[in-house]
């Protein structure tokens, strides 16, 4: 993350960075690698958003993290969680349309399979930020359109 402030500051051109943090997918003792590894991204993203803002980018930059799957609500025998269906993806800038919860909190006695369900498309996220923030078609990219969203 330091390397892309870096980037980012420098004035790159690339419009897009992707980085990976692995740990996310416990089946078992789940609790423990969870504490460790969110701790590591909540120090890393606040460390990425004070090197924006220090350098007057932090309005100019939209930061989205999503894990590639979600987990089941219901504890494994293991202690963990198994995957599962829909997930959070928090989206960082400094102008938001609308900060904080976006959608409804999932509803822990309606669930769908034993998984939770999903109130917004993620391709209406990535629609919102192809077209707001980097001015691109999401058809061409994702297909087809799909209704943006007004947090950006």
């Amino acid at each position: 993350m330091k390397s892309i402030a870096e980037l980012i500051c420098s004035g790159a051109e690339t419009q897009v960075y992707y980085l990976s943090l692995p740990g996310f997918d416990t089946h078992a003792a789940q609790l423990g690698m969870h504490s460790r590894v969110l701790k590591t991204y909540s120090q890393t993203i606040k460390a990425f958003c004070e090197d924006l803002k220090k350098n007057n980018l932090f309005d100019d930059t939209v930061i989205m993290t999503f894990s590639e799957f979600g987990r089941r609500v219901k504890q494994n025998a293991s202690k963990g969680t198994d995957h599962g269906t829909a997930n959070n993806v928090y989206i960082i800038n400094g102008k938001l349309n609308k900060p904080g919860i976006y959608n409804e909190m999932p509803n822990l006695t309606d669930l769908d399979e034993g998984d939770l369900k999903y109130n917004i498309d993620f391709r209406q996220v990535y629609a919102t930020i192809l077209q707001k923030s980097l001015n691109k078609s999401e058809s061409s990219i994702l297909g087809r359109d799909f209704q943006t969203l007004d947090f950006l």
